[in-house]
């Protein structure tokens, strides 16, 4: 096993440069400059002001060139800074980091408290009624978008019962309140970002659990353990359920990704300053540096979700745990 994980994670290494290559060519191919977009709103800037102002951030040089700078910066963990307001990428990142973990870690808790439960419920009595009820809404909410579900619900809890609040991390007096207050309120906030983020996810991960667990109940040695007399809990849970959960384990490493990914749709209606809504402003600034780092981030957790997918499984599943010490 030891060996499987440095191949794979030396794997990672050529992978990763190939991304950054396409990645980096795709940004710069796109039309529109940083310096294009400051210089826009004033008509009396000079075309060799402009010409300076590329030569301060290295557009003047070519592609290939531009890659080699970046790519050197990058073994140096240093991403450049921000070609918006000078500040260190990395620093604008990082100050995001802990709101984008907080929703997504929240998300990511209760789609699988409540997805995996549900699918299993749903696999013991398929096309009954419960089954039924669960699946249309599940569909119902797995097809509707998310920004148009987020608008329905902020209208509705935001502003017709005024329940919750309209956008926002926290409340304007924030820093006047007491610890619990301030975990209340902020628990207050997160309520419907945490929602919409969510309910996507869970639709189709309760379908996932539901499919794999009638797969796994119709196995011979579930027939097996009936057979012996096991109770009826222990044939469900213990053997069922371990042999189920093989698909929902991908998943989960899929989804690690999305811990600092964020979700630019429901930052950006909510307006909360996370990495996604970051990422959005990145793009239409033409911030090549904070894009390229972003990209990189996606990729690196990309990579290793895959890899802890892959492990999983072989804890799950002793077959893979041999094969792969082979």
């Amino acid at each position: 096993m030891s060996y499987y994980i440095i191949k794979r994670l030396l794997g990672i290494i050529p992978l990763l440069l190939g991304i950054t290559i396409i990645s980096f060519v795709i940004i710069h191919l796109a039309p529109g400059k940083p310096t294009q977009l400051e210089m826009s709103m004033n008509p009396k800037v000079s075309y060799e002001a402009r010409l300076r102002l590329e030569k301060l951030y290295g557009l003047d040089q070519p592609l290939y060139l531009q890659y080699t700078n970046w790519l050197k910066r990058f073994a140096r963990l240093d991403f450049g800074p921000s070609l918006t307001d000078n500040r260190p990428v990395l620093d604008k990142i990082l100050e995001r980091i802990p709101v984008t973990l907080t929703i997504n870690i929240s998300s990511m808790l209760l789609i699988f408290l409540v997805a995996i439960p549900l699918g299993i419920r749903s696999a013991l009595n398929p096309e009954g009624a419960f089954d039924k009820i669960t699946t249309f809404f599940v569909f119902l909410f797995f097809a509707a978008p998310t920004f148009w579900l987020a608008l329905l619900l902020m209208n509705l809890f935001c502003i017709t019962l005024g329940w919750l609040p309209v956008s926002g991390l926290t409340s304007l007096d924030f820093e006047y309140f007491g610890p619990v207050r301030k975990a209340v309120d902020l628990a207050w906030h997160l309520t419907l970002p945490v929602f919409v983020s969510s309910i996507g996810s869970l639709a189709g991960i309760s379908r996932y659990m539901r499919s794999s667990m009638i797969e796994a109940l119709k196995q011979p040695f579930i027939y097996t353990a009936r057979a012996k007399g096991l109770p009826r809990n222990t044939v469900i849970y213990k053997h069922a359920l371990r042999n189920a959960i093989l698909p929902i384990a991908t998943i989960l490493g899929l989804s690690i990704p999305a811990l600092l990914g964020g979700s630019v749709i429901f930052e950006s209606i909510f307006a909360i300053p996370g990495i996604g809504r970051l990422f959005y402003e990145a793009v239409m600034t033409r911030d090549f540096n904070l894009i390229m780092a972003e990209v990189v981030l996606g990729a690196i957790l990309t990579m290793l979700g895959n890899l802890i997918a892959d492990i999983s499984y072989a804890y799950i599943d002793p077959r893979i745990r041999y094969r792969n010490e082979k």
